[in-house]
């Protein structure tokens, strides 16, 4: 997903298999406690009155919160229906302070309402029916209007807004209550007893609840949307306790539907803080994969410029060397023309080298497929040998050679391909520098396996390789020189794995490093290997 167009919201995500079955066990709880809550709901049990007003400090606490995080919901997607169910909990959250102050015995012994024994029922009724409403605005309207477009400044107008009249709407509703509670019909009998109004009034609710749960089943689509249907069961489900199973307070079915109310206010809140903290941890690892990505690129880059700067270094050197020996000839008395022409050809050819150079490391990192064409192997060995020659006498290094004859040629890039190989000769002339010089020797074979690949050697006479560091001589910045980078063998592993090959090295068992490359037969080539051997003089 384009980090652009990410826009994250349990509004618009569809759930979850594991959240379904959760919402089912939660519903399936919900019908079997209120089955089981039928035949023992009238049962009166001890007034306990600090129970009302220490559950609905824990629906205030949750119903706000939920109203936040469903506000903040509604600032990112835009949807004129979260708006309205984030007014619901924002109400339900609010009428519970004066229904709690109200209500008889929690804080004085006729309520802060004085002895308005009709203001506690009214405003539990308000309380539900006002949240139901909430919800079938919400099931109505879900999905089909947007209003912000992600604008931070109309989003956050309409939400004060909203809250500013959700406000008044409860203080107002409070006043009548507390001031006006002889025009309301009588809800309570005493200060136990229900009226038999008190049934018909929260039947209203209740048929109110069930349309809104309809409706919402109908058109749930998103996480949100399922949770907020437990939550409306959940609703139903104290509605049809309030209505159908008690008559009075403090019975066993009274208990029970507070209860049922904490649930109500829970479920939603508990899923956006559970969508919460799974879109921080998605975010978290986004984050962290960002970061290994440019930190890869970045290891990437710097590996190019190395394995660049690696493979540069001999050509450059040449043509300095020889460049400086040309100008050194021609400023003689009497200068050596042919020498100097030489000196210009080595100095032409190693400019042609470096060119190839470039052109083998670029193709090597720019990845994806490559061209590969027929190779034979033994040219590219004996090209080795002439760019080297220099060197190799220089260091009083001798070369045998035994190259198989109608060798099979391999699939692969020719420039990349000769740099492994200059690669080991190079690397076979520097390990033999504390070699006596008349014990300086490599040897280089070539020859097919079971005709399915072409096998290259090279053997030195060097101090071999350290057993410890056998398993690590191909990984990037591994060296066993002094002055080494660490970069040619493993560049040279990463072109043999490119072309399906495999190189390995070993110490032998009479001493020195012996590498072998292992390349699979082009197959537009027929030719097998020829067992004759051909013993090329010392150079």
């Amino acid at each position: 997903m384009d980090p652009e167009d990410f826009e994250y919201s349990i509004a618009t995500t569809p759930p979850t298999r594991f959240q379904r079955r959760l919402a089912t066990g939660i519903t399936a709880a919900l019908i079997l406690s209120f089955s089981a809550l039928v035949p023992f709901g009238a049962v009166q049990l001890p007034q306990i009155n600090s129970f009302v007003p220490t559950v609905e400090a824990i629906i205030f606490i949750t119903d706000l919160t939920t109203s936040a995080l469903i506000f903040n919901q509604f600032a990112i997607v835009g949807r004129r229906s979260l708006l309205i169910l984030a007014n619901g909990y924002l109400f339900s959250g609010l009428i519970v302070i004066p229904h709690a102050l109200s209500y008889p015995g929690a804080f004085t012994p006729a309520g802060l309402f004085g002895h308005a024994i009709q203001s506690t029922p009214w405003l539990f009724t308000f309380w539900h029916f006002g949240f139901s409403v909430a919800v079938l605005g919400f099931a109505a309207l879900n999905g089909r209007q947007q209003t912000t477009d992600g604008d931070e400044g109309p989003a956050a107008s309409a939400i004060y807004g909203r809250v500013v009249v959700v406000v008044c709407l409860v203080c107002a509703l409070t006043w009548l209550v507390a001031a006006q509670e002889r025009i309301l019909p009588p809800l309570m009998l005493d200060e136990v007893r229900f009226a038999p109004l008190a049934n018909y009034v929260t039947i209203v609710t209740f048929v109110t609840s069930c349309i809104a749960l309809l409706v919402l089943w109908i058109r749930q689509r998103s996480t949100l949307d399922l949770w907020l249907c437990v939550a409306t069961i959940a609703t139903v489900v104290e509605q049809a306790t309030t209505a159908f199973v008690i008559a009075s307070r403090f019975s066993v079915g009274f208990y029970v539907g507070r209860i049922f109310s904490v649930i109500v206010s829970i479920v939603v809140l508990m899923a956006l803080l559970s969508e919460t903290v799974r879109v921080y941890a998605m975010l978290s690892n986004a984050n962290k994969r960002l970061r290994r990505e440019r930190e890869s690129k970045l290891t990437n880059l710097q590996a190019a410029i190395a394995a660049i700067g690696h493979e540069m270094r001999q050509p450059l050197t040449a043509i300095t060397t020889k460049g400086s020996a040309a100008r050194r000839f021609l400023s003689s008395e009497s200068p050596d023309l042919s020498r100097v022409a030489k000196l210009l050809q080595d100095i032409l050819d190693s400019g042609f080298r470096a060119s190839e150079v470039l052109e083998s490391i670029g193709a090597l990192f720019k990845g994806g497929g490559q061209d590969l064409r027929p190779v034979q192997v033994n040219d590219l060995i004996r090209d080795s040998l002439k760019l080297l020659h220099d060197d190799l006498q220089r260091h009083d290094v001798a070369v045998h050679t035994h190259l198989a004859l109608r060798l099979p040629s391999v699939a692969g890039h020719r420039g990349q391909l000769q740099e492994v190989i200059f690669n080991l000769i190079q690397n076979a002339i520097e390990a033999m520098e504390g070699v006596e010089r008349n014990a300086r020797f490599v040897h280089i074979e070539t020859g097919c396996v079971d005709s399915k690949a072409v096998a290259i050697s090279v053997a030195d006479s060097g101090p071999g390789i350290e057993p410890d560091k056998v398993d690590t001589i191909f990984e990037a910045f591994v060296t066993t020189k002094a002055k080494g980078k660490g970069l040619g063998l493993a560049i040279s592993e990463m072109i043999i794995a490119r072309h399906g090959g495999k190189i390995s090295a070993r110490s032998d068992a009479i001493g020195g490093a012996r590498f072998q490359i292992m390349l699979p037969i082009s197959e537009v080539t027929n030719s097998s290997a020829n067992a004759q051997v051909i013993m090329s003089p010392v150079v």
